[in-house]
């Protein structure tokens, strides 16, 4: 599994604070700054499913698992999922999915995620049954 979570850092943002935006959300490997010139991408990656747990409980803990399988199943094929959270939602420690990227007025966190069953990777990370909540974390996504 590969856990991908790209976010633009506009001239007015703090880097710190974009990069606490998504580690609310995500608990990634590393961490690194990409300088384009005209603005800076934060890139952070992971190979652990673990990565996921904070995105998985908020969704559980907020009860939008079917809002959370609506986004991720329109950008999931086979092994992919990518979908697209708010910026400052998520400096909140919130989650809002973005749909279009005019939603998140200081642009949204990229999430791509590659793994061996994407429908089974989005069935864990948005369990829509009690028996789906209390199941344990995958081990061979």
């Amino acid at each position: 599994m590969k856990v991908r979570v790209e976010a633009e850092v506009r001239p007015t943002e703090n880097i710190e604070k974009v990069r606490k935006a998504i580690s609310n959300l995500f608990s990634l490997e590393s961490y690194r700054v990409a300088d384009l010139g005209s603005y800076k991408v934060i890139i952070g990656e992971s190979s652990s499913i673990a990565s996921l747990i904070k995105i998985r409980e908020i969704i559980v803990r907020e009860k939008i698992a079917d809002t959370a399988r609506r986004i991720m199943g329109k950008g999931a094929a086979d092994r992919y999922i990518s979908f697209k959270v708010n910026k400052q939602a998520a400096y909140a420690g919130k989650l809002s999915f973005v749909e279009d990227d005019r939603e998140s007025s200081m642009g949204p966190i990229n999430v791509f995620i590659e793994a061996k069953d994407a429908k089974k990777l989005i069935d864990w990370l948005a369990p829509n049954t009690p028996e789906k909540v209390a199941s344990e974390v995958p081990r061979d996504l």
